[in-house]
């Protein structure tokens, strides 16, 4: 059965239940946010702004310091911007990637091409697991096309002044999940549904004025909050944590700023109308953050969102969510991120509405072009005080539970049998400890059969062109 993704939220945080859409999504793909697109050849996430930066397929293609690279870097010279290789194509710092050195499975074959900064391109995904979970695989037991993804996008120029814009279509399982669900009236694409399962999504639609330093956009767009997101080329893992799919935004609707600082800063700011709306007004927020390149081998990516998350006739909610990335690479084929989210919001009344906290861990290690093997863990916990978890809503005789903590494990890999094709299987455990019989009395169940424990098994493949 599908439930909108703010009301799913009502129902574990305030005890209501829903009868809409689902939905979130991530920054764009190869714009500004937090993550440079998977989907475009491989990369990995990370806050770069507009222009798209090829640097390296993804796994990495890593190699020794002082070996020459497999390929690229010598024919680039002194034109490889990030200094790894020299102007003989020998690897002066042990990564040898900005110019597709060493990239074995070559570039993915766009069946449009791309003239300059314009392109149409998509993928495919198709998955199955064994066991349903409440974030996006809900359909256990069946081969799904979860998503059938194209985009239409200009980019940005380096210098001057220019306009820019891109539009996203989606199809599949996973639509319904992305969807303008913030306010339940079917406006923009949340009426788009194809029976239970299927259905459309058009989670992105805005133009961009400026360049790659500084550029500002205004349309419906994806939030630059968090770490994971809904595209699937641009996660690691097939499965999505809890804190992605129920304590951040997935789009807005609104305009917002980047500016480049130099070569290590990039910073971010503007309104949006709520979240999750479809150029509708569901409130009134700031937006913004920041992208620090403190070394060579750590980034730290923090972003808020304060203001009026919904203003419409079925919720009223108001308040302050804020994220922070860490990305640390440990050696040259070892990644670690970490993640921590906040979210605390009321009502009208002033009685708080949500109360989460989020920490998600994150290692990768990449054996070579072709394969690389993950794993995150994550801790994300439900204060007692929220409404829907009774809190200050209970009855003068109604017990108060405490708070609510789940935990999860994923264990996972990714294979790339070609520069166009991605295999993701993976294994993972859920722990949820609380009281299962409060939250089961206002129709969420976390884990099938309101269990305290579940093994999932899945396995997704997802196709560029």
């Amino acid at each position: 059965m599908r439930l909108a993704k703010l009301a799913r939220l009502a129902a574990l945080c305030c005890g209501v239940t829903a009868s809409a859409a689902y939905g979130q999504s991530p920054v764009a793909i190869g714009d500004g946010g937090s993550y440079l697109p998977v989907e475009s050849g491989g990369y990995y996430p990370t806050v770069e702004g507009e222009v798209v930066i090829d640097d390296g397929s993804y796994p990495f293609a890593m190699e020794s310091s002082g070996q020459a690279c497999k390929s690229g870097c010598a024919s680039c010279g002194d034109s490889c911007s990030s200094g790894h290789c020299d102007g003989n194509g020998i690897l002066i710092d042990g990564l040898c990637s900005s110019c597709g050195c060493g990239r074995e499975l070559g570039d993915p074959f766009r069946v449009f091409g791309h003239y300059k900064n314009f392109r149409i391109a998509g993928w495919s995904q198709f998955g199955y697991h064994d066991q349903n979970l409440i974030a996006f695989n809900t359909r256990k037991n069946d081969l799904q096309w979860q998503q059938a993804w194209l985009y239409a996008e200009k980019g940005l120029e380096d210098c001057g002044c220019g306009f820019g814009g891109r539009i996203d279509y989606l199809y599949g399982t996973d639509a319904p999940d992305t969807q303008s669900f913030g306010i339940d009236n079917d406006h923009w694409d949340n009426g788009w549904d194809n029976g239970p399962d299927y259905g459309h999504a058009l989670p992105q639609a805005y133009v961009t004025v400026g360049n790659s330093n500084f550029n500002i956009k205004a349309g419906k767009f994806f939030t630059i909050i968090g770490y994971e997101v809904v595209a699937a080329p641009d996660n690691f893992f097939y499965s999505h944590a809890y804190t992605f799919n129920f304590s951040e935004p997935f789009t807005h609707t609104g305009a917002l700023a980047t500016l480049g600082c130099g070569d290590n800063i990039e910073l971010f700011g503007g309104w949006v109308l709520g979240w999750d709306s479809g150029f509708e007004d569901n409130g009134d927020a700031y937006l913004g953050g920041g992208s620090y390149q403190l070394t060579d081998d750590i980034k730290v990516i923090s972003t808020s969102v304060v203001g009026r998350f919904a203003d419409n006739l079925s919720t009223i909610e108001k308040g302050y969510m804020h994220s922070t990335v860490v990305q640390l690479k440990l050696s040259d084929r070892l990644q670690y991120i970490i993640q921590n989210d906040w979210l605390d919001t009321e009502d009208e009344n002033e009685v708080t509405y949500r109360e989460t906290v989020g920490i998600n861990q994150y290692l990768i290690h990449t054996i070579g072009d072709t394969l690389a093997l993950g794993a995150r863990i994550e801790w994300w916990q439900v204060d007692g005080d929220s409404q829907g978890y009774l809190g200050d809503m209970a009855a003068p005789n109604e017990v108060i539970p405490g708070d609510l903590n789940i935990y999860d494990l994923t264990l996972g890999l990714n294979y790339r049998p070609c520069a166009n094709a991605v295999i993701r299987p993976e294994v993972r455990w859920d722990w949820v400890y609380g009281d299962r019989q409060a939250l089961g009395a206002t129709g969420v169940e976390i884990l099938e059969d309101n269990n305290n424990t579940q093994t999932t098994l899945g396995v997704d493949a997802i196709l560029l062109f």
